[in-house]
């Protein structure tokens, strides 16, 4: 989340060990989760941004180092693919600093698991990532979430130079982690990460235009499946679906586990690749395949796991906080597999009535 200044704010009130010296910092006082749902709508700020399409000079684009997260200029991005410039000050990038190191260090160690090899650096090695970013305070982590915080710090730290009008939010470092523990070299999670955020940044962006588009989708989808349950979500000043908001913007990264994460998302990118191959719905049903490919399969996901409550929601809920509440607690109760097949049904029965 970030506030009207532009500036991403921390989720909690950080301890004074864990933010920077300077008293500006030490006197912020208003904090919120980029996840926050609870959050009132009123107050999220509106901005005018320019459009890409309206850009015609090229900007540079940032050539990784896994040195210590520095950056250096080598070659053009094109028109379609860069991100929008905005002037943005010193102050700013020691904003997101800040908070980078914040979240970094608070990165749980659930992919250790799926990456062992990473898990097994020494405390010499971690220590020493950790001094080129310029880690503090991570004394009391293992020597491998160490260095998994180093990383997320050189990476998210090179994202924000890379493309200043998004900067940093947190929420970021979620979408990040995964792309971790597959990648062990930072410049080629560097620019996983930046290829992945050309969908993603929308969610990050202070007017909200995608993140709206987005929550629009999803109640479209549970409206044409489900009316009876949409007229609910109505009388309960809910049918904007704002309670799914946390589930769009870190795409199901705090509802999944890790390895979870990893079968949706991996869904997600062969449904778009399929869809930028031209695989259609028309061309879907001369190959009589399963569900058609579709650009907003974690959307279908999103109301797939609305929809399973919505018993519970119909008869139990008399408010949306109730509803905010229980999304809140769906980490580790969801059937992946189901939930893709709930989507892809849902693809199936109702694409075509809202599309």
């Amino acid at each position: 989340m970030q506030d009207k200044t532009g500036k991403a704010i921390p989720e909690n009130q950080a301890d004074e060990s864990l933010c920077s010296s300077s008293s500006r910092d030490e006197d912020e006082s208003e904090k919120s989760d980029v996840t926050d749902v609870e959050a009132s709508r009123d107050d999220v700020a509106s901005v005018d941004q320019s459009s890409v399409e309206d850009e015609e000079e090229s900007m540079p684009l940032p050539k990784y180092s896994n040195t210590g997260g520095n950056i250096e200029t080598e070659t053009k991005l094109s028109k379609d693919a860069r991100p929008v410039k905005s002037a943005r000050t010193v102050e700013d990038f020691e904003t997101w600093q800040r908070i980078i190191r914040l979240d970094a260090v608070r990165a749980n160690n659930e992919w250790v698991s799926y990456s062992p090899s990473q898990a097994a650096v020494t405390r010499e090695k971690a220590i020493e990532s950790a001094s080129a970013v310029c880690l503090k305070d991570y004394e009391h982590l293992e020597a491998h979430r160490i260095h998994h915080a180093s990383r997320l710090v050189a990476i998210l730290e090179a994202y924000a130079t890379y493309d200043p009008e998004i900067g940093y939010c947190q929420g970021m470092s979620d979408l990040l982690a995964p792309l971790l523990a597959v990648l062990e070299e930072d410049d080629e999670a560097f620019w996983c990460f930046a290829g992945f955020m050309r969908k993603a940044r929308h969610n990050f962006r202070l007017d909200e235009v995608g993140i709206r588009r987005q929550l629009n989708m999803v109640s479209k989808i549970i409206k044409t499946k489900d009316f009876h349950l949409y007229r609910h979500l109505e009388m309960l000043e809910a049918a904007d679906c704002f309670f799914v908001y946390r589930m769009v913007v870190v795409m199901f990264r705090r509802e999944l586990t890790f390895e979870q994460t990893l079968s949706l998302w991996e869904a997600m990118w062969a449904d778009q690749a399929a869809r930028r191959a031209g695989i259609t719905r028309s061309s879907w049903r001369k190959l009589q395949l399963g569900a058609p490919p579709t650009d907003d399969l974690l959307l279908y996901a999103i109301a797939a796991s609305v929809l399973e409550k919505r018993k519970l929601i119909i008869e139990s809920y008399s408010s949306m906080d109730e509803i905010i509440r229980d999304c809140n607690s769906m980490a580790g109760q969801l059937d992946i597999w189901k939930l893709l097949d709930d989507a892809h049904d849902l693809v199936v029965t109702v694409q075509d009535r809202i599309e």
